[in-house]
């Protein structure tokens, strides 16, 4: 048979109440707390999830919606929410959007038949205004990640993007370059706009020279920042790019090598996003690395008061500054 709470009880020699206080997320004394931690181990317990539904209508259970789950990018969110659920002992359960052909609208009803007790929605495309009307009038706690679009009635999570642009702006500026040219991501990615307005920004908040032809569009491939930078060479005339991914920049490394180009002594190449790869190709890229882990933390910890009903939740729009990394794909002009 499976263990009970009273099992549990009687090894760890307290009461079902203060192991029922326990699981359900309450202060206990700390000896006891240990003694509930050896005793749950040893037996193997685990909760009974529909027993709790239909005794408190929760399940302590957290859905986690991703537009793609196999997508490695978002590991470092992930355990930056799993570290946060798993304190206030809430499980995490994962859906592909991807992988059940379905958009995040689709999910919603989890929280509404009772599956999860809240949702953590996790993607860099533009969320339609369908989704975030219908966020606004539902009261089941969702937080985004990824776009809200500033929205004041959503807790959403992201990437400072357009920061992270100005800072490798800044910093090429800071080391003689005044001629920047610019990869910009796809159009249905909402960091797109923000780095592309990032650029043009810093471009004018330094008084640094603005050419439409130094700004071609990619899919953010390799493949895409390829091209990218054969048609930019095409114009020339500048001493830094900018690629808006590590992806990108990295198919731009490559175009300028087998078109007899060198990286860093002809043109100094940062990305944006410092993915593993980036510490490892040659040269070592200058990038932006996210703050991919803290975005899941901070997800987790609004969802967590927002389902708790607390007076400090807060709907708004949290933007985490990213941290800039310098490395050896930019040349110093002074």
């Amino acid at each position: 048979m499976n263990p009970t709470i009273k099992d549990v009880a009687r090894l760890a020699r307290t009461s079902k109440s203060t192991v029922s206080r326990y699981l359900n997320g309450q202060p206990v004394k700390k000896n006891t707390e240990e003694a509930l931690k050896s005793a749950i181990k040893e037996l193997d317990y685990h909760p009974n999830i529909n027993a709790r539904r239909l005794v408190q209508s929760r399940t302590q259970v957290v859905g986690i919606v991703a537009d793609d789950i196999s997508n490695n990018f978002y590991s470092g969110i992930l355990r930056g929410i799993e570290k946060v659920t798993n304190a206030h002992r809430y499980h995490c359960v994962y859906y592909s959007g991807t992988s059940n052909h379905q958009s995040e609208i689709d999910f919603l009803d989890l929280v509404q038949e009772g599956q999860v007790d809240g949702l953590i929605f996790i993607s860099f495309s533009k969320r339609s205004q369908e989704l975030l009307e219908r966020i606004r009038d539902i009261t089941i706690p969702i937080v985004l990640v990824g776009d809200g679009e500033a929205d004041q009635q959503i807790l959403s999570v992201d990437v400072d993007n357009q920061y992270g642009i100005h800072e490798l702006i800044h910093y090429l500026h800071r080391i003689g370059h005044e001629k920047v040219a610019f990869i910009a991501g796809p159009n249905d990615i909402a960091a797109t706009e923000y780095r592309t307005k990032g650029y043009k920004n810093a471009l004018e908040e330094l008084g640094l020279e603005y050419k439409r032809e130094w700004i071609v569009g990619s899919d953010w491939s390799k493949e895409g920042g390829y091209k990218a930078m054969k048609e930019l060479l095409k114009f020339g005339g500048f001493t830094a790019l900018v690629a808006s991914n590590d992806e990108t920049a990295i198919g731009a490394l490559l175009c300028a090598h087998e078109l007899g180009f060198r990286v860093p002594q002809d043109f100094s190449i940062v990305g944006f996003d410092d993915i593993e790869i980036a510490r490892w190709i040659y040269p070592t890229l200058t990038t932006i690395r996210q703050p991919l882990y803290e975005m899941g933390e901070k997800a987790a910890d609004g969802l967590i008061n927002i389902m708790k009903n607390t007076d400090e939740v807060m709907k708004e729009r949290v933007l985490i500054r990213p941290e800039l990394i310098v490395r050896n794909s930019c040349k110093n002009l002074l």
